[in-house]
């Protein structure tokens, strides 16, 4: 593995931000025990009591969407049965644009399909700094891993946010999730691995051809990643035009490997 910058530390309620002192990990342990004691979690959805020691109770997490069948490329939800025009890879079924232009990375994985209560979770630690909800929707992004990943990486690298938006949310939001995501999986985060050369508008704002024309050239790889296997990670993957341009940087670096993990698709 080449030596990249990496950040394993943990617990994003600890550490919304880059640079702040950081407890050391047991201690972060005992707190959260110490919480949980004190504090027993109740579902950020009903406000139920929550399960197996997180945010959420049993009900809920069995009626979050599930992604369901999907390309297994991009992981774009597909229709079941499959219809013309989505052929079979080796693993699985490709979507068309799969089919037509592969992307540059080598496999996407995520849980859920972004429908509700997707949207407002996301919203919540995304613009509202519900960082509680970011450490549980971690928590489920690593649950859905462990089967899923055959092929582990060898460090995590967050979709980069450019300074400008950093400084207009205050933190963060792939960082955080990929710590919580690498301290589940005990897996490093390569959060120097990539930068974003420029400020760009938000991908929501734009449709189609031109979110791939706003992303061209935004990121480059700060790292040699000479025969690496990564995983780029983000929130949300709509067109897939920021993963594939993430990982095309990447790539470039020398990446032997990129996959992509997010937290929903959208349809």
């Amino acid at each position: 593995m080449p030596n990249l910058t990496t950040s394993t530390d943990p617990d994003p309620e600890d550490t919304p931000e880059r640079g702040r002192h950081r407890p050391a990990p047991a201690l972060t342990r005992w707190r959260r025990v110490a919480a949980d004691l004190l504090f027993p979690p109740t579902c950020i959805l009903c406000g139920a009591p929550g399960d197996d020691g997180r945010d959420l109770c049993r009900g809920c997490a069995a009626d979050l969407p599930a992604l369901g069948l999907a390309c297994v490329r991009c992981a774009l939800p597909l229709p079941a049965p499959v219809t013309a025009g989505h052929g079979a890879g080796d693993d699985g079924p490709l979507c068309g644009r799969c089919r037509r232009k592969p992307p540059a990375f080598a496999r996407a994985h995520a849980p859920f399909r972004y429908e509700q209560p997707l949207p407002a979770l996301v919203a919540g630690f995304k613009f509202n700094g519900r960082l509680n909800t970011l450490r549980l929707m971690g928590e489920l992004l690593a649950a859905s891993l462990g089967d899923a990943a055959p092929q582990r990486p060898e460090a995590i690298v967050p979709v980069p946010l450019h300074m400008r938006r950093l400084r207009e949310r205050g933190y963060d939001q792939a960082l955080e999730l990929a710590r919580v995501v690498g301290r589940e999986l005990a897996l490093p985060v390569a959060a120097a691995a990539c930068e974003r050369t420029r400020a760009t508008p938000p991908q929501t704002t734009l449709e189609g051809k031109a979110r791939a024309q706003n992303l061209r050239g935004a990121f480059r790889a700060t790292a040699d990643l000479s025969g690496a296997h990564v995983a780029v990670l983000d929130d949300v993957v709509t067109t897939a035009s920021t993963v594939d341009e993430v990982a095309r940087a990447l790539r470039r670096a020398g990446a032997s490997r990129v996959d992509v993990w997010c937290l929903a698709r959208t349809p």
